[in-house]
């Protein structure tokens, strides 16, 4: 029987990648579930090609053209954020692919969790913010989250097989994004249009913007935590600019495992859809006669310090993770719409973690609370930022 997705987010870059895999294993998965926030076009567009059981609109000022645009097909139309947490109790889905990028992204897979379907997490903000909660619903539930992004996949990949073996660390890599080589003061001068040239990766604009200042790498810090059940000591960051070899984990008998392949993300997003089976693709294959070097730097954390400000907020633990995500949010959201500079990301998500209340057991309630503050805050600290300028 085909296997049928749900995907949260299909609008998006992850989203839209998944749509291409599902398309070249016809025979394998079937479109159930399609959402979008607000890019409602779009959304009617894959609507027509799949013809998926139903969709939702999340911003509901749209529902009225979506509707509209599929009252002749088969497609359920519902609208609002609330709906898209609703859908997850489908009894129709087999798994849900989660799309949606940032905060939003909580509630909906809490609620995937708890209705017992199977999560291929490509939103890695849920586990930054609750990474305990959501953890606990998936061993409560008896339901795999299986991740999406190209180093827990990676992860995930090299412990196949291992058992309860002991892990000695794992080691993340990062591309070092495309201001690499540029100086400090450089930093500076950076546009958005700049921050948006990934030099490997195919993204969404904010998580291109978090990979050239490396908070995404910090992010994936944090959410390795919880996948991986490690200590913040057992995970390590390394630049590593050809983006080959996605990350490695070291054993503690001295071997160290690690997974390659093209930085290309229809890979992991086709190895969590069709887990635990690999099915054969005619995506490009890796040629390392091609590659010829690769390398490996400790990443500059005075100069992207938004990396030292991840670890330090995992080290630090409670409502902290989620205060960094808010204010990094907010603070990347302004600079996409030129009212911070790139170098100030850092600064007001600091501050933010500096001045916004501390909470060292926060239950679910707390994270929202703790998100709505800090995003009050941020915002505060760019509009004084900019009345100084």
């Amino acid at each position: 029987m085909k296997k049928r997705i749900a995907i949260l987010g299909s609008t998006g870059s992850i989203g839209k990648q998944a749509l291409e895999v599902m398309d070249a294993f016809p025979d394998h998965f079937e479109v159930e579930v399609l959402t979008a926030y607000k890019n409602h076009e779009l959304l009617v567009e894959q609507a027509l090609k799949y013809n998926p059981n139903v969709v939702v609109i999340g911003n509901d000022r749209y529902y009225k053209e979506v509707s509209e645009a599929l009252e002749n097909s088969d497609t359920k139309v519902y609208a609002g954020e609330d709906a898209i947490e609703q859908i997850t109790s489908m009894d129709s889905i087999d798994m849900i692919l989660m799309a949606i990028v940032g905060f939003e992204g909580l509630k909906p897979t809490l609620s995937a969790l708890e209705n017992r379907k199977p999560v291929a997490l490509a939103n890695k903000e849920c586990l930054v913010i609750a990474g305990e909660l959501i953890t606990k619903a998936a061993l409560e539930n008896h339901t795999p989250i299986i991740p999406v992004d190209s180093e827990h996949s990676a992860i995930f990949q090299c412990l196949m097989g291992e058992g309860n073996n002991p892990i000695e660390k794992i080691v993340l890599t990062a591309s070092g994004g495309p201001f690499r080589e540029t100086s400090t003061e450089g930093l500076n001068n950076v546009t958005p249009f700049g921050a948006l040239n990934h030099p490997n990766w195919k993204m969404g604009n904010k998580v291109t913007v978090d990979s050239a200042t490396l908070m995404n790498k910090g992010l994936e810090v944090m959410e390795a935590k919880w996948l991986f059940g490690l200590q913040p000591n057992q995970i390590e960051v390394v630049i590593h600019p050809q983006s080959i070899v996605h990350s490695l984990v070291y054993f503690t008998d001295g071997n160290v495992k690690a997974q390659l392949g093209l930085p290309d993300m229809r890979l992991p997003i086709q190895f969590a859809l069709s887990y635990p089976d690999r099915l054969t693709n005619r995506f490009p294959r890796l040629d390392l006669l091609k590659i010829h070097n690769l390398t490996f730097e400790v990443p500059d954390v005075k100069k992207f310090r938004n990396l030292a400000l991840a670890f330090k907020a995992l080290k630090k633990g409670g409502n902290t993770p989620a205060i960094l995500n808010a204010a990094n949010e907010i603070a990347v959201e302004a600079f996409l719409d030129n009212r911070l500079e790139f170098s100030q990301i850092p600064s007001v998500v600091e501050q933010c973690i500096n001045e916004v209340r501390f909470i060292n057991s926060p239950v679910l309630n707390d994270y929202f609370q703790t998100n709505d503050l800090t995003r009050r805050k941020a915002k505060k600290i760019i509009e004084n930022n900019s009345k100084k300028q």
